[in-house]
């Protein structure tokens, strides 16, 4: 399993309920990393996206407590075990907060956007230069765009 998170200097990944910040590159990225595969979310996450419909082209996973939850266009799991079960070994978790932590030691890969910037921030993800279990790769060239700096590093677990 992978996952796909943007993160600023302090691992912060949003503000009330929403992504630190919208990056036209960082999302066609996003688009291709996750087209064609399934994608394990949220549904928190699923209630930002437009119309708080699944993505197109991705078969889309939702976790919710709610046994009464349904979702029209996705399958939802009610605990992260029947997630884990559910999903094919090439899912990507998509977040949010509490989904990343729990699907994290399922992940063996981690693509992370890595925005040069601290934004005000109330969810974060854990701070993979700090985990031993886990390894960068050279990073990418940095990119700019709306007065933001950043760049990708994909993560190893090792």
């Amino acid at each position: 399993m992978e996952l796909i998170v943007a993160v600023d200097r302090n691992w912060a990944i949003g503000r009330d309920g929403d992504q630190l910040a919208y990056l036209s590159e960082d999302l066609k990225r996003f688009k291709a990393l996750t087209m064609g595969k399934t994608v394990i979310l949220g549904r928190k996450t699923l209630a930002t996206f437009p119309g708080g419909k699944p993505l197109k082209g991705r078969d889309n996973l939702i976790l919710s407590t709610d046994m009464n939850y349904v979702v029209e266009g996705a399958v939802v799991a009610h605990s992260v075990a029947e997630a884990v079960e559910k999903a094919p070994a090439d899912a990507v978790v998509i977040g949010g907060a509490s989904v990343y932590r729990a699907l994290l030691p399922w992940c063996d890969t981690a693509h992370v956007t890595k925005i040069d910037a601290v934004f005000q921030a109330d969810a974060y993800f854990p701070d993979l230069d700090a985990h031993p279990d886990w390894r960068a790769e050279e990073p990418s060239a940095p990119v700019e765009q709306d007065g933001l700096t950043y760049r990708y590093v994909t993560y190893r677990r090792i």
